[in-house]
């Protein structure tokens, strides 16, 4: 256990030293391009979920993301404006994004690379807290084109750090290889019962945030997203959805404790870090850390930006059990997949499990 943890901090501070070098660049682009603060999150997110998915990437994979990681970040600022501008439209879009990134596993260990990549500003777009934000802070948010910049500058910065780590660091990750093609006899195949899931659970997610929690809508998409990514079955549904709202329940103290102690400002982006590295740190032991890391984050930033965050954390619980609560059904009655048949496919689902 003892090297085990030595190994996670040596990973997390990796990972961290990626995200500094990532958000250093875009707050150095914010101040020449008079960007919004936006784009430091952005920057942030985006490297926080590419992180753990291009650990063990070989030269070519590491390519592809440089191309691939940029044009959907971009795409992705056009889902974010139909969402504020047509909300059921931009669900749609969003939805059938999502559904596609999963459906396209059937095509073997490329095509789910590149839905890896496909998934991961899609994801990030729920954490960057453009609609929650309040009102004064909704202008001049990052465009299409500098959001390519920043998902460019994410990739350079984790092949880079993770490159120096390899070369200088005690650990060195070797490329995994590919599994060898399976030829599933199961009709649908776990890959279009898992989309269908996927697109089931967010579309439900959508409408039930629209309706119950207004602009707080991104906490139950992000939710029923985090647990059906990866979906290894029935039971693994459940104990994701279950981890993440305890660990946002330890997160809600953490963030209440916080936000009584009047921490706000630099102060509190520091703490924001910290937090972070400390989840990065456990979240191999258990999710439930992880997701406790990420409610203390965000609600840190919300209290950046100007929102009461402490009193947004019973509306934030509740909207993550809607999310759980919404994504087990959707994998229990809806074309469940076979514990067997998911097994083989449970290394796809990292990218919303980096982030949410």
């Amino acid at each position: 256990m003892t090297v085990k943890l030595i190994r996670n901090a040596y990973e997390a501070a990796l990972t961290m030293a990626a995200v500094l070098l990532s958000w250093g660049a875009a707050l150095a682009l914010e101040g020449t391009a008079g960007l919004h603060t936006d784009a430091l999150v952005l920057a942030v997110a985006l490297t926080l979920t590419l992180a753990s998915t291009q650990r063990t990437a070989d030269t070519r994979r590491r390519l592809i993301s440089l191309v691939l990681l940029p044009a959907t970040a971009a795409v992705s600022i056009f889902v974010g404006r139909l969402l504020a501008s047509h909300y059921a439209t931009g669900a749609a879009v969003y939805t059938a994004g999502m559904a596609l990134a999963v459906w396209i596993r059937r095509y073997g260990p490329a095509a789910t690379k590149a839905g890896t990549l496909i998934a991961l500003p899609l994801v990030a777009l729920l954490v960057v807290p453009g609609p929650a934000l309040p009102p004064e802070a909704q202008s001049g948010l990052v465009t299409w084109g500098w959001s390519a910049l920043i998902g460019l500058m994410a990739c350079c910065s984790v092949w880079l750090v993770q490159s120096l780590g390899d070369r200088f660091g005690p650990w060195r990750a070797s490329p995994t290889p590919d599994p060898p093609p399976r030829r599933s006899r199961l009709h649908p195949r776990p890959s279009t019962r898992m989309a269908l899931q996927m697109a089931a659970g967010i579309t439900a997610a959508f409408a039930v945030g629209h309706l119950l929690f207004d602009d707080h809508w991104p906490w139950v998409v992000l939710t029923a997203y985090v647990a059906a990514s990866g979906n290894r079955g029935r039971t693994d549904v459940l104990r994701k959805g279950i981890e993440r709202l305890a660990g946002a329940c330890v997160g809600t103290l953490l963030a209440t404790a916080v936000a009584e102690a009047g921490v706000t400002g630099h102060t509190s982006v520091a703490l924001m870090f910290a937090v972070l590295a400390v989840a990065l740190w456990l979240r191999p032991l258990n999710y439930a850390y992880w997701a406790a890391g990420m409610t203390t984050a965000l609600s840190l930033l919300l209290g950046y930006f100007g929102q009461n965050a402490a009193s947004l954390l019973p509306t934030r619980l509740t909207a993550i059990a809607a999310g759980a609560i919404l994504s087990v059904a959707s994998a229990w009655w809806l074309l469940p997949v076979p514990k067997r048949r998911a097994a083989a496919r449970h290394h796809q689902g990292e990218a919303g499990r980096a982030v949410a």
